[in-house]
C-alpha cells in the first residue's frame, strides 16, 4: 500500500485505542500490533522513512487494514499478544519456544491422585503449572511420596466401591507411603488436607506444612506415641534440608517474576524467573526472533506478556532492567538499582549469558563434529558462493563497539580451516580517533593489524570480513590501499542487519542461501566477533579503564558525567541538547559550562 491509498482510508481509522491488523493481497494475516491512539500509529507506517528493509517490505505488502477499538490501553495490550499467539502473523516477533511443558495433575475423581503430564485435558482435573524442567518435576514428586501419604494405584475408590470391601490395602500401605483409603482406613475430608499440603510444597511454600507436621508430633508424644512422633521428626528434617537446599533469595522479596534480555541483531534472548515465597521455583530462557524495528522495550514487554501467560503467572510484582510498557492492573514494574531484587537480575543475566554460550558452542561444534574433508567442504562451497580466488582456509573478521555512544574498542577473531583460532584473536584499543567515529575507528584497526603482518611477513588471510557495511568496508579498504595490499586478500562487507555481503565498487550485495553451509559459517564468525567484542568492553567498563568525555570538561566531576549519562543515555546526545534540558538535571552554572564546552568546537 503506498502512501496515497493509505490517505484515502486514514480518516476512517479511529482516534481511540485498540488493535490493528495488516493483511496482504492474499489476505494473509501479515501483522498485528496495539496502539493509543490507532490512526496516529498506523499513519506513523505510510508517513516516516524505515531504516531497515523488513519494515518497508511489510508496508509494501499491505493491502488492507483491519482495526478492533477497545476501552483501554491494557485491554489493547492483551487483545495484541492474544492475537499474536494465536496466529503468530510473519512479522510479529517470533517467540521460537514450540515445547510441550510438563504440568502436575491432580486428577477429579474421588482421593485425587497426583502425576505428571504434557497434556492438558478438559476433565475437571486441576493443573499445577506448567514447569520448565522434567527433571525437577519427577525430583520434587519423589520428595512428595517421601514426604506426604498419598495414593498412587488407578482404583476407582467411589464411596460405595469403598464400603462394599472391593479393594485391600497394597505394599505401600504397610512400607508407610499410603494410609489404606481404599479399606476407608483415611477419609476424603484426611486426605483433602494431604493435597493442601503438596500444594504448598508445589509454591515453595514450606512453612504451613512444617508446623503442621510438628503440631501433629506433639500430639504423638502428649499421647506417648513415640513411634510415630519420631517419623514426623524425621519428616520435618527432610522439609527442612530440602528449603536449606532450595535456592532462597530473600525474606524480603516474596512473589515475583524476574526478566532479563540479550540482543544480538534480529535475535533476543529473554531469561524469567519465577519467584514464590522468596524461592526461585524455576527459571526459563526463550529465543524471540524479531522482524521489524522492535526496541527493546518492545520485544521484553513482548515475551513477558507471552511468557507470563504460558506460565500462568499471577505475580503482581515484574523486576525487569529497563522500563517496560505493561498496563495489567496490580502489577507492579521493578527496576531495582540495588539490594536483593537487583541481585535476583543480575541472576537472571547471568542465566541467559550461560545459555547463549552455550547456544554458540553448539553451532561451533556443528562444525567441529566434522572431519576435515566435511569442513573443507564448506570452505569450497564459500569459495564457490563469494566467487574467491582462493580457498579461504584463514578468515579474519572486525567489529567495532561502544556503550552508549561512547568508549570505542574493536575486536577481530580469526578462524582457520573453518574453525576458530583463539590465539589469533585481536583487541584494540582505538588510539588515534576521538569520539565515535566507526568508519575511522575501523581503518585504524585493519591499518594496524595487516602492517604488523606485513613487518612480521605473517601470512594473510584468504578473505577479511568487515561487520557493518558500506562504510566501514570503505574506511578498511583505505587502510589496505596505504598499505599497498589490495589484491593479496578479498575483503568484504557484512551488512548488519540483512546478512548481505558487499563487496568494494558493487552496488548489489550478494545473498547467500538462507540456510546454507556458508551463510552459517559467516554467521558463526560474526556471532564470535560480537562475543569477543563484547566481552572485551565489559571487562574495560567494570575495570573503570574508560573515561567518560564529559568528565575531562573543567568543573564536571564523575557524579555529574554519570548522571547526565543515565538521564540523556550518549555523549552524542547530550552535545545536541539545548541549555535548558541540562539544567533540569544539573543545574544552571555547570549546564552553561557544558554548552560552552561542546560550542567551542571540542571534538566528541
Amino acid at each position: 500500500m503506498i502512501q496515497s491509498e493509505f490517505q484515502q482510508i486514514a480518516h476512517k481509522i479511529p482516534l481511540e485505542p485498540g488493535v490493528y491488523k495488516y493483511y496482504d493481497a492474499r489476505d494473509e494475516l501479515l501483522y498485528v500490533g496495539k496502539a493509543k491512539n490507532l490512526r496516529k500509529r498506523v499513519s506513523s507506517y505510510f508517513t516516516k522513512t524505515f531504516t531497515t528493509y523488513k519494515t518497508h517490505e511489510l508496508v509494501q505488502r499491505i493491502k488492507r487494514v483491519e482495526f478492533t477499538i477497545v476501552n483501554s490501553e491494557q485491554d489493547a495490550f492483551l487483545l495484541e499478544n492474544s492475537l499474536i499467539k494465536q496466529f503468530q502473523p510473519r512479522f510479529n516477533i517470533d517467540l521460537k519456544d514450540d515445547k510441550s511443558y510438563p504440568y502436575m495433575v491432580f486428577k477429579n475423581e474421588p482421593f485425587p491422585r497426583i502425576f505428571l503430564t504434557r497434556h492438558k485435558i478438559d476433565d475437571g482435573s486441576e493443573y499445577l503449572g506448567p514447569f520448565t524442567s522434567v527433571a525437577k518435576v519427577r525430583e520434587l514428586l519423589d520428595f512428595i511420596k517421601t514426604t506426604i501419604q498419598l495414593r498412587t494405584c488407578n482404583l476407582n475408590l467411589t464411596e460405595k466401591n469403598i464400603s462394599r470391601g472391593k479393594f485391600k490395602v497394597c505394599l505401600e500401605y504397610h512400607l508407610g507411603n499410603c494410609k489404606g483409603p481404599c479399606e476407608g482406613k483415611q477419609s476424603e475430608e484426611e486426605y483433602a488436607k494431604s493435597l493442601a499440603q503438596v500444594k504448598n510444597i508445589m509454591k515453595g511454600n514450606l512453612s504451613p506444612v512444617i508446623t503442621h507436621f510438628k503440631s501433629e508430633m506433639k500430639e504423638y508424644a502428649a499421647n506417648l506415641d513415640f513411634e510415630k512422633a519420631e517419623i514426623l521428626k524425621k519428616k520435618i528434617d527432610h522439609l527442612e534440608q530440602y528449603q536449606a537446599r532450595s535456592v532462597v533469595v530473600s525474606r524480603h522479596v516474596n512473589n515475583a517474576d524476574v526478566f532479563s534480555m540479550l540482543r544480538e541483531g534480529d535475535l533476543a534472548y529473554v531469561n524469567f524467573i519465577t519467584v514464590q515465597n522468596g524461592t526461585i521455583v524455576h527459571t526459563h530462557t526463550s529465543q524471540l526472533e524479531t522482524h521489524l524495528d522492535e526496541t527493546d522495550e518492545e520485544i521484553l514487554s513482548f515475551a513477558v506478556a507471552q511468557l507470563r501467560t504460558t506460565f500462568n503467572s499471577i505475580s503482581n510484582e515484574i523486576v525487569v532492567p529497563f522500563p517496560i510498557e505493561f498496563p495489567e492492573e496490580g502489577v507492579v514494574i521493578t527496576v531495582p538499582k540495588g539490594g536483593d531484587k537487583k541481585k535476583l537480575l543480575d541472576l537472571s543475566e547471568k542465566n541467559v549469558n550461560y545459555f547463549l554460550d552455550e547456544l554458540r558452542k553448539k553451532k561451533i561444534l556443528q562444525l567441529e563434529g566434522k572431519d576435515d574433508m566435511e569442513r573443507k567442504k564448506v570452505l569450497y562451497q564459500l569459495q564457490a558462493d563469494l566467487q574467491l580466488p582462493d580457498v579461504p582456509v584463514h578468515i579474519e573478521c572486525f567489529d567495532n563497539s561502544n556503550f552508549q555512544g561512547s568508549y570505542p574498542v574493536s575486536a577481530m577473531v580469526c578462524f582457520r580451516n573453518g574453525l576458530p583460532s583463539k590465539n589469533d584473536y585481536r583487541r584494540f584499543n582505538v588510539k588515534t580517533v576521538s569520539g565515535i567515529n566507526d568508519f575511522a575507528t575501523m581503518k585504524e584497526v585493519v591499518f594496524r593489524r595487516y602492517k604488523r603482518l606485513k613487518e612480521e611477513t605473517a601470512p594473510l588471510p584468504q578473505l577479511v570480513i568487515i561487520d557493518g557495511g558500506k562504510g566501514q568496508l570503505g574506511a578498511a579498504l583505505e587502510a589496505v590501499e596505504e598499505l599497498q595490499l589490495q589484491g593479496h586478500m578479498t575483503v568484504v562487507g557484512l551488512a548488519k542487519n540483512e546478512e548481505e555481503i558487499f563487496f568494494p565498487g558493487d552496488k548489489e550485495p550478494v545473498k547467500l542461501p538462507y540456510n546454507s553451509e556458508s551463510l552459517n559459517l559467516i554467521r558463526r564468525i560474526r556471532d564470535e566477533v560480537h562475543r569477543f567484542g563484547i566481552t572485551f568492553h565489559r571487562q574495560k567498563r567494570s575495570k573503570g579503564t574508560f573515561k567518560n568525555e564529559l568528565e575531562g570538561i573543567k568543573g564536571i566531576g564523575k557524579n555529574t558525567a554519570d548522571n547526565l549519562l543515565k538521564e540523556f543515555k550518549s555523549v552524542k546526545r547530550i552535545r545536541e541538547l539545548p541549555e535548558q534540558e541540562l539544567v533540569r538535571v544539573v543545574g544552571l552554572s555547570k549546564a552553561k559550562i557544558i554548552r560552552d564546552y561542546f560550542e567551542s568546537g571540542k571534538p566528541l
